[in-house]
């Protein structure tokens, strides 16, 4: 499992993100809160506060190049 903090601001990143994750075959959770939803869920997203850092979880332990492809979503 491998975790990470992301924004996701406006609407267009929640697209862009969700396309970027639909990518890889691994389970990606985003928690805020008590709750979790899956990150391949546009609606799931937009269920959540999105106006402030969001957990990301990503079920592997070999993310690969899935850290380079959501770094401008990642809060530093």
């Amino acid at each position: 499992m491998t975790k990470y903090t992301v924004s996701l601001r406006e609407i267009n990143d929640v697209k862009n993100f969700v396309n970027i994750v639909m990518k890889y075959d691994f389970d990606v959770d985003l928690v805020s809160g008590r709750y979790a939803v899956d990150a391949k869920s546009i609606m799931g997203i937009f269920s959540l506060d999105l106006s402030k850092p969001i957990e990301l979880i990503a079920h592997t332990d070999e993310p690969g190049s899935f850290a380079d492809d959501i770094a401008k979503y990642v809060v530093k």
